[in-house]
């Protein structure tokens, strides 16, 4: 899914009010922060330049993130559309435009602690005429009487210590009337607090639509993770900041998506990308039953499907 048009001209559009090799730093500063973040939830971006450059280099990369996890949850979750949508640490509103986008959301609630992020978000959700109310919030403070049938949280767990972890995963599913979708990085921690949110989130009741096929524990092997990919194109401003010349780069991320109603998971998901070879294409798939890899030559009538298959995608095993 594109990073909407009119999103990317508005935050240009901001930034071009600003000096572009400050914000270059700025958006370094913020990748710094980020990388060494500790768990400790401390603030990583406050100020006004930091929270441009955090639009114009990481919000298209969530937007791609949270789109591509929408995607794949839906497929599994029939009836789709929402009515109300809560963004649990919205930043500046990318979980909420990809929803807005891909789940036919109509009401939202944004819900940040950065005042910023929350301005700026504000901003860009009036601009692209969005149904959504911003309010001051912090994950770790609680957020009850917020429940919404559609509940987003986007590369926040991975910012809290473990104890916060466990009662921010209590208190998002206790606000889920319909779908919870979690999206963290794609990386081994980010994909071990998922498996804990997962367990957690199976005993309290739920659940488990995407990706797992299955609500048994996870069978990789240790050292591996499960995790996708979501292509963002870059635009020259956002190649400036980033000092890089490639026109797109790869998000990888970790997802989770539980409901309260019965899901109807997949019988496969393609883990990695499809090893393609003349006549044959091998799959590394998580299945019902343990991760298997299944070749699918030109006879069979899986054929067409593996060659369109990529990481993610669910397969018919």
């Amino acid at each position: 899914m594109e990073f909407p048009v009119e999103l990317r001209s508005e935050i240009e559009r901001l930034l071009a009010e600003e000096n572009t090799n400050r914000l270059a730093e700025a958006a370094d500063r913020l990748s710094r922060s980020y990388r060494g973040n500790d768990g400790s939830g401390k603030r990583l971006a406050g100020s006004r330049r930091d929270i441009l450059a955090y639009a114009a280099v990481r919000m298209p990369a969530t937007f791609g993130a949270v789109s591509r996890a929408l995607e794949l949850t839906l497929e599994r979750f029939p009836e789709g559309g929402f009515r109300t949508a809560l963004d649990i640490g919205a930043g500046t509103g990318a979980a909420t435009h990809a929803a807005a986008l891909i789940a036919e959301c109509g009401e939202f609630r944004c819900v940040e602690r950065e005042p910023e992020m929350l301005a700026l978000g504000r901003r860009l959700t009036e601009h692209c005429g969005l149904n959504a109310e911003w309010v001051s919030g912090d994950i770790t403070a609680g957020f009850k009487g917020e429940a919404a049938e559609l509940v987003l949280c986007s590369y926040c767990l991975n910012e809290l210590a473990k104890s916060a972890r466990t009662a921010a995963v209590k208190m998002l599913w206790e606000n889920t009337q319909r779908l919870l979708l979690i999206v963290e990085p794609g990386t081994p921690e980010g994909y071990a607090n998922l498996m804990a949110a997962r367990e957690q989130l199976i005993s309290l009741g739920a659940h488990i639509a995407a990706p797992c096929p299955h609500e048994r524990l996870c069978p990789l092997p240790e050292g591996d993770w499960c995790h996708f990919t979501a292509r963002v194109a870059r635009s020259r401003l956002h190649k400036q900041l980033k000092g890089g010349d490639v026109p797109y780069e790869d998000e990888k991320f970790c997802f989770l998506a539980a409901s309260r109603e019965p899901a109807e998971p997949c019988s496969a998901r393609v883990l990695r990308h499809p090893e393609i070879n003349s006549g044959r294409i091998t799959l590394k798939l998580c299945t019902t039953e343990d991760i298997r890899e299944c070749m699918v030559t030109r006879k069979d009538p899986r054929f067409k499907a593996a060659r369109k298959s990529d990481a993610g995608d669910s397969f018919a095993y």
